[in-house]
């Protein structure tokens, strides 16, 4: 007599399903041992990331409230001078300049990562790219594409504005290197920046200066040069003219990745999983063999 699909008899109970179990045991452990030694052998051996971080705060203009104020008394003219609030000193734009393409393009080529980062392509003994082909060689953009998708990365914490600046890559020291020269380099950048702007913002000033006779508005022009060249001055003696180090980076003692415990734990799930499966495919496969007999 045919069995009735859905009927009781299909339903395993918990000790039938452990009876399954238990007598396909050794099965079941040597897929997970093999997994395990598969998922072991895979994270010694990728290779070792580190993660360097450097803590930083933007810096603060404290010329910017009583220059924007002068330039408030001015209206038109102070706008044609580029003399506009919140221009002297923005953490936003400090932030885009960070990770701006012409300044990492930049540190790339002074720090010399092109070949570092494409070194399958970089003959090491000849110093010189392999292949003759000029198409098959890295580019300025493929480089600064590899760099910030794969390498550095930036947050900013919304409550403190503090901004974490991490370098990931498989040499500690190096990583600890970049991270630490992407600071100062900004802050050079963003400096030097302001002190033309300042030249600039000067000349402007004093030509005005020179040009008009109403008292009121030399008065206030001979505000805007005072501030123009005390901010010149603050420029020129701060190292930390965009982002203050609170915590430079340190070479890593622990990689950040692969997460090898993750790694073999997940395999050890895994292997059980699929030998628990096997296990009950191999009954079911048995059972239909010998009702079928």
């Amino acid at each position: 007599m045919s069995r009735r699909i859905g009927s009781e008899e299909d339903v395993l109970n918990p000790v039938e399903l452990w009876r399954i179990l238990f007598r396909h045991k050794w099965m079941i452990l040597a897929i997970t041992l093999l997994c395990v030694v598969v998922a072991a052998a895979a994270a010694f051996i990728m290779t070792p990331i580190y993660r360097a971080e450097v803590l930083l705060v933007p810096s603060e203009d404290e010329s910017a409230k009583g220059l924007s104020a002068l330039a408030g008394q001015l209206g038109g003219l102070a706008s044609l001078a580029g003399l506009e609030a919140g221009t002297s000193r923005d953490s936003e734009a400090s932030m885009a300049t960070l990770k701006s393409r012409a300044f990492l393009g930049e540190f790339i080529e002074n720090e010399n990562i092109l070949p570092i980062l494409f070194e399958d392509l970089w003959d090491v003994k000849r110093k010189k790219w392999k292949g003759s082909d000029q198409a098959d060689r890295p580019t300025a953009w493929e480089a600064y594409k590899v760099f910030t998708d794969k390498i550095m990365s930036t947050s900013r914490d919304k409550r403190t504005g503090l901004v974490t600046l991490a370098v990931e890559w498989k040499d500690p020291t190096t990583a600890a290197q970049w991270a630490n020269t992407l600071v100062t380099g900004v802050n050079e950048r963003l400096r030097n920046d302001a002190v033309q702007e300042s030249q600039r913002n000067l000349q402007y000033l004093q030509a005005q200066h020179e040009t008009t006779s109403v008292s009121e508005v030399q008065q206030s022009l001979f505000g805007l040069i005072e501030n123009e060249m005390k901010k010149a001055m603050l420029a020129n003696a701060t190292d930390e003219y965009a982002f203050r180090v609170i915590d430079p980076a340190v070479v890593p003692e622990e990689m950040s990745r692969p997460k090898r415990a993750a790694i073999i734990a997940l395999g050890l799930l895994l292997g059980a999983l699929i030998g628990v499966i096997i296990a009950f495919v191999r009954n079911a496969f048995s059972q239909t063999r010998h009702e079928s007999s």
